[in-house]
């Protein structure tokens, strides 16, 4: 079975940085997308960033691009997201995701993924 453990959460200022990971085991990591999302309470789950198996494509939320960064390392089996300038409604679980057979067309939908980690809480305050 595939599991994904993030890790790096933690709680912040404004404009700080943060550094999460994920480490992926029990799959063939890279053959998937993999994916970031967050939910804070209340709301829903919402798409943060992706990025191909390869590495060489990513996405990102407009809400994050130019501030949160998505990389991958295929031989340690995981993915990152780096997180600057962050802001108080970045406040929220962040969960990592994967998939092996997704287009990009869809790789912000939750629903299309399937596996996921059990979360990360990122708290930032003003």
């Amino acid at each position: 079975q595939v599991q994904l453990v993030e890790s790096g959460g933690g709680f912040v200022q404004a404009g700080d940085s943060l550094r999460l990971s994920c480490g992926v085991s029990g799959g063939t990591f890279r053959s998937y997308v993999m994916g970031w999302f967050r939910q804070a309470p209340g709301k829903e789950r919402d798409f943060v960033a992706a990025i191909s198996w390869s590495g060489g494509t990513t996405n990102y939320a407009d809400s994050v691009k130019g501030r949160f960064t998505i990389s991958r390392d295929n031989i340690k089996n995981t993915v990152y997201l780096q997180m600057n300038s962050l802001k108080p409604e970045d406040t929220a679980v962040y969960y990592c995701a994967a998939h092996d057979s997704i287009h990009v067309s869809v790789w912000s939908v939750p629903n299309v993924y399937e596996y996921w980690g059990q979360g990360t809480q990122v708290t930032v305050s003003s």
